[in-house]
Formats: C-alpha cells, structure tokens, sequence
C-alpha cells in the first residue's frame, strides 16, 4: 500500500544522535500529560527509550484508551496499529504516526478490495452463512470493519485459539462449517493444529488468482482457507535454523511466534506471541540457553536485559522488520518538535462508519476472550 511521507527538513537528517535526544526530550517535557509514547516491541532502541509504555499492538492501543488525559498519541509502530489506536481512543485524542510508510508487508498482503472479491466468489460456491471471517490484529481498519459487518472477529496472536474455537466449535459461536482466515496464513494454520485440525482440513486462498486457485470441492470442503499471506521476517525462521540450535545447544529452549511457518512451529518447545516470549524468558532459570524465532530488535533487547541467561537468535542472519525499522529518531524529534508548537504532524484518522464496525470486530473478539 502506497503511503507519501514527506521528505524531513535537513536540521533533523544531519543532527546528531545528542542533538536529536536533547529536542526529543524537550518536547516530552513541554508537553508532559499531554502526550502518551507507545512503542511496539519491534522498535529500535533510540526509539524505544522515550516510550512511555511498550507491548504488543493491541495492547498497546487499549493502553492509550486508558489515558484520556493525553490529547497527543505518538505510536511508534505501523499503520494498522495507529489505525486501531485511533479507533479505540476519544474523539478529543490525536494519534500520530512518526513515518506514514511505517507500514506491514503482512497487512497489505491482504486489502478490503481483494476480501470482498474473495467473499463474492464464495458467496456463489458455497453457504455463506457458514463462514465466518477471522482477521489477525495486524490488518487495516477496513479489514476489521468487514468482519464485524460480517458476524466475524478480530484475533490475536495470543488468543486466535479461543476465537477460532468460538468460530467453529462454541455453542455460544456463529458455529462455522468454514473460517475464511486473513492476512496469515502461518497463524491459522498452527492455531488449526492446535486445535486437531490436519492439512488435509486446510487450503490456502491465493488472492492473486481465481477462486483463491482452488477448485470447487475444495472450497466446499475445507474447514480452513487460510489466505496467502505471511510476514517477511517470521517466515525467514527455518527447519535449518532449529536443527542448527538443537546441535549446538542439545538442552537449550526454543520459542517461537506463530506467525512462523508449522514445520518450525512444531519443533519449538514453546510457541506464542511476543509478550509470551518476553514471559517465559523471565520464568526460564538462570543459566538457560534460548533461542528465539521472532524480530531482532525483540530478540536483543531481552538479552541485554535478561544478562543471567544465553538468548540467541534462531536466524543469526536475521534482518529486521524493515517497515517497523522506518520509525528512527530523526523522524521522532520531527514529530514531537511539531506537536509542541501546535502541529499534529502524519495524524492517523479513520472513517468513522469503518471505525464503527471495527470496535464491533474487536469487541466480539474481547466478548469471546
């Protein structure tokens, strides 16, 4: 997805790093209560160290809605996130986001003109009634819109089982025959095998080609339809790389994120999202060695604050999340430096009937959760 973030003038592309934390730090202290600095995990440490809470996306956002008191919302994240930061926070609130092309591969993989295309073609093959859609948090507002128009529920990393359960299986659920799963496929499918589902109940949707590149049968039959969707770091993780961890360190842990692909998945000791991570970290005893398949940033920055054990990423090569990557001091001081003299500078608004129908979806997954 295409989004323009104006070149920054040059006083903030030459300053050096103490000149950039000296206006950074300034700004935080003119506007004090005012702003509220949320940083997802991903961050880079320069910009991390001026967040005045750090988690996940959506826990992130619920921690903004908290605050009423703060007009100015600076995420420090990607756009899906500020999107739903905007979404849950008041009218009298201003979310910003420090670099509009902080976006997510994942999240575009998936946009509300090719689900609605994908939904028409089941309409016409199948019961409609019967499928229910499941976004993952890391989708655009309208993603979210569609599914609370269309009975269905956001999920989390953390609690697409229970959604995907009241999905298909609960009494007190829509009780599915088929779940149309977006924008990843990896989180769907490990949360299918989690719950005794097997490939053979799975097809991926390719919403490059006709009827997702499926045949009929095979739209009726499957209980998934998990859509070709991915996250370019996480999908890096690989059978190699645990292997490669398991030789050198025979009696070391392994922890995952989901939204890596099921053949590594299935070989971790422990999978889930990254506040888990960041738990069974701390709960593990010292001198454990652990190696982690998810973002870098993530990944260094526990083992700089976790020194009694050995943490160790799965990919030594791994590269960070290049989108997330965008969000740098340069464009923070940018930011904070317009707020404090009254400019909102890359506000994230959201049409308000999308917006409606998004805290739907995201209300029904809390009603589940």
């Amino acid at each position: 997805m295409l989004r323009l973030q104006s070149p920054l003038p040059e006083e903030y592309t030459t300053a050096s790093k103490e000149e950039l934390a000296d206006r950074i730090g300034a700004a935080k202290q003119t506007l004090g209560d005012r702003l509220f600095v949320l940083g997802h995990h991903y961050q880079r440490d320069e910009v991390m160290q001026w967040a005045d809470a750090r988690g996940d996306s959506y826990g992130l956002s619920v921690l903004a809605q908290n605050r009423p008191e703060a007009e100015y919302i600076v995420f420090c994240g990607v756009h899906f996130m500020a999107e739903a930061a905007d979404i849950l926070t008041g009218a009298h609130q201003k979310v910003v986001l420090p670099d509009l092309n902080a976006g997510c591969s994942m999240a575009d993989m998936a946009d509300i003109d090719s689900v609605e295309e994908a939904w028409e073609t089941l309409e016409d093959i199948t019961d409609i009634e019967r499928v229910v859609p499941i976004t993952y948090m890391n989708s655009s507002a309208a993603l979210k819109a569609f599914v609370g128009q269309h009975g269905g529920a956001v999920c989390t990393s953390t609690n697409a089982r229970a959604v995907l359960d009241w999905a298909l299986v609960s009494p007190d659920g829509p009780q599915g025959r088929q779940v149309l799963f977006f924008p990843d496929q990896h989180l769907g499918r490990n949360t299918g095998h989690q719950m005794g589902y097997d490939e053979s109940d799975m097809a991926i949707w390719n919403y490059r080609k006709d009827m997702g590149g499926l045949e009929e049968h095979e739209i009726k039959e499957k209980t998934f339809l998990l859509w070709k969707g991915h996250c370019s770091v996480h999908q890096r993780f690989s059978v190699k790389n645990v292997e490669d961890f398991r030789s050198e360190h025979p009696d070391g842990l392994i922890i995952a994120h989901p939204e890596c692909s099921y053949e590594v998945c299935s070989r971790a000791d422990k999978v889930g999202s990254t506040s888990f991570i960041i738990d069974e970290v701390e709960k593990a005893p010292a001198g454990s060695v652990i190696g982690i398949g998810t973002e870098i940033h993530l990944v260094n920055r526990i083992k700089n604050e976790t020194p009694d054990k050995t943490i160790v990423s799965l990919d030594p090569l791994l590269c960070p999340c290049s989108t997330m990557f965008r969000i740098d001091a340069p464009h923070l001081a940018w930011i904070m430096d317009g707020l404090v003299a009254g400019e909102v500078r890359n506000q994230i608004v959201v049409d308000d009937d999308v917006a409606h129908w998004a805290r739907v979806s995201l209300q029904r997954m809390l009603d589940i959760t």
